[in-house]
């Protein structure tokens, strides 16, 4: 089997276990100035032009014997090294590619941003040298950490992670608040990063406790530089004296606080939405009736984590105790991008603009949301566990595919995927896509087939000799599982066949 073939299974599979070092010393290792952390870290965030384009055209990584990297590689002091020289090699399979030029420029709610990648409210973005750090790197905005007239006083500690097999980090719970500075030092941050960096736009994000705040707030904001305000309506736990969370659920308390901010303000607003409820247009056309101008979509999910089986206390663990806290990561990208087509599909809203947000680590997780409607997004978890380098990937990468698909700007791909989300009554329910099978790329492994009997159709049976699936026509109903468990991507879709001619086609 050739690296072609294999290319798509073990390439993702030996770059994922990367530390990502800072100051990666396999690169400081390397006597020929190959950069394997940035081309590792970019087949990490699926850049594969990027990568590629890193390495230099003759490869040394090939005839180097010595391989001081992987004697460097961190990764060795816990099992075995990264097999960095074999990713280099892999790497320098898809060849030097041209990146046309595409623009990442867009519209949003009035105001030009060079590109549709912001920080969301959090942390990430939580005083003026986090945030200029970003800047300077290529982020083209933030959504500054939510501030209120008082100091959210914070717990320890405040995060905690979903693990799964070998995975370290699928899904991030965080029980922490809004911001833990004064009124005063975050206007302060805001003041100096608008003088700072005049062409980045600030979305100031803010909670009130009653509508005077909320109208006090916003006009603060407003004095301080912010381009745009934010209105927090769904801190999962902030939801005490009528904050966060709670108001997000209560369309009357959404219109009431919106309206109450667009008092203070003639800046653009935003409304940002909380996913612990059913129908999210509701409290959303509420705020756009009351004066928003676009929606966040969406802020993390209620969520109970990690139970210790000894203490049978849960994480984060704060003295043995925790809380309610918000979900986040890539596991929650797919309900992000659910109420995302939800309200584009709802008459009020589908011409409302969206800054999307929940589960974005890449620049294709971004497209995503992008061609689901959004023309911003913004990201926090990722950052959290990369850091703010990760820009350069989502930029190079967005900007490859674009260009790579006959797109000149990412205004084109807005709202794209919209047309092939449909009812489900409406979906083609008269034939069959049977999978294909690539023999030559099986290994024979059986997952397949033992899939397809214990949670399938029992359509699979294995090949006593080559352990090859073979498929029984007449019991297959077309669901992929197959498809979908195969470890090595030998599996796809094949012929459509109507279903009154499975009978005759069959055998």
């Amino acid at each position: 089997m050739n690296d072609l073939t294999y290319r798509e299974v073990r390439l993702p599979e030996d770059v994922g276990g990367c530390l990502l070092c800072n100051n990666a010393p396999c690169a400081k290792a390397c006597p020929y100035g190959v950069e394997a952390d940035t081309v590792i870290r970019s087949l990490r965030f699926e850049n594969t032009a990027g990568a590629a384009n890193r390495l230099p055209d003759t490869l040394p990584c090939v005839s180097c014997a010595a391989k001081p990297c992987l004697s460097a590689c961190l990764k060795g002091k816990i099992n075995r090294p990264v097999p960095i020289d074999e990713i280099m090699r892999m790497a320098s399979s898809y060849g030097k590619q041209t990146i046309t030029h595409a623009d990442l420029s867009i519209d949003f709610c009035g105001i030009r941003c060079e590109n549709p990648f912001f920080l969301s409210s959090s942390v990430v973005g939580s005083n003026y040298e986090m945030v200029a750090k970003a800047f300077k790197l290529g982020w083209a905005g933030v959504a500054f950490k939510t501030v209120a007239t008082f100091v959210s006083n914070e717990v320890s500690p405040r995060f905690d992670a979903l693990r799964k097999e070998s995975v370290p980090f699928i899904g991030f719970k965080n029980i922490e608040q809004i911001s833990e500075h004064t009124l005063s030092e975050n206007l302060g941050y805001l003041r100096c990063l608008k003088k700072d960096f005049p062409s980045k736009i600030i979305i100031a994000s803010i909670m009130g406790q009653n509508e005077d705040e909320w109208t006090l707030l916003a006009e603060m904001m407003t004095t301080a530089g912010a381009d745009i305000i934010e209105c927090n309506f769904s801190c999962p736990h902030m939801a005490a004296n009528g904050l966060g969370s709670d108001v997000g659920q209560n369309p009357d308390l959404v219109a009431a606080y919106t309206k109450a901010a667009r008092k203070g303000t003639t800046l653009p607003i935003l409304a940002k939405m909380t996913p612990n409820i059913g129908n999210m247009e509701l409290p959303a056309i509420a705020a756009v009736c009351a004066g928003a101008t676009g929606i966040a979509a969406i802020n993390t999910i209620k969520s109970v984590m990690n139970v210790n089986l000894d203490s049978f206390a849960s994480g984060p663990d704060v003295m043995g105790k925790t809380s309610v806290g918000g979900y986040s990561g890539k596991a929650v990208k797919p309900i992000a991008l659910r109420f995302i087509q939800s309200m584009k599909s709802c008459a009020q809203l589908k011409d409302i603009p969206v800054s999307g947000m929940g589960g974005i680590e890449t620049w294709r997780d971004a497209a995503e949301f992008i061609a689901l409607g959004c023309e911003n997004v913004q990201v926090t978890t990722s950052v959290m566990q990369y850091g703010y380098r990760i820009i350069e990937d989502m930029l190079e990468g967005l900007r490859h595919y674009l260009g790579s698909h006959g797109f000149g700007s990412v205004s084109g791909i807005v709202g794209k995927a919209l047309p092939n989300i449909i009812p489900a009554d409406n979906l083609d329910r008269s034939s069959i896509c049977y999978p294909r099978f690539a023999q030559q790329q099986c290994l024979g492994c059986g997952r397949c087939t033992l899939s397809c009997y214990d949670g399938g159709h029992q359509a699979l049976r294995q090949d006593e000799k080559t352990g090859h699936p073979i498929l029984n026509a007449k019991k297959c109903v077309g669901c992929h599982l197959c498809v979908t468990v195969c470890p090595v991507s030998a599996i796809s879709s094949g012929a459509r066949v109507p279903k009154d001619k499975i009978t005759s086609q069959a055998g």
